[in-house]
């Protein structure tokens, strides 16, 4: 359980700044440049691939979202590189629901991780 609690409090709040950053510059996804968003997609396939090897758990519990994590960040990273010109993230309400609940988990895992032990 110590090893979730560390990778909450590195995910946790990275997925908070990632996202907060996103939603105050969601237009930036309108402009496409697909070289940019190929390198994004690289970088979040390649953190979600080092969560994915290093904390695969599937249980009933908080640390699944760690992993879940993982695995949507493989995704979203596999489709902006093999799909860099199609479109991401929009200035709609869909797009800020994803946001805004990819902050939510942040601030959980950030609030999971400096808790203190029960045990």
């Amino acid at each position: 359980m110590t090893d979730s609690k560390q990778m909450a409090g590195l995910i946790g709040p990275s997925l908070m700044a990632v996202t907060a950053s996103e939603f105050v510059n969601l237009g930036i996804w309108q402009v496409h440049i697909p070289t940019l968003t190929y390198l994004n997609g690289s970088i979040l396939f390649v953190a979600g691939l080092a969560i994915v090897r290093t904390h695969n758990l599937w249980t009933w519990r908080w640390p699944v979202c760690v992993t879940l994590v993982g695995w949507l960040a493989m995704a979203g990273g596999l489709y902006r590189m093999f799909l860099p010109a199609a479109p991401q993230l929009t200035d709609g309400l869909a797009g800020r629901g994803v946001i805004g609940a990819l902050f939510v988990t942040g601030c959980l895992l950030t609030a999971i991780s400096v808790r203190p032990h029960a045990g």
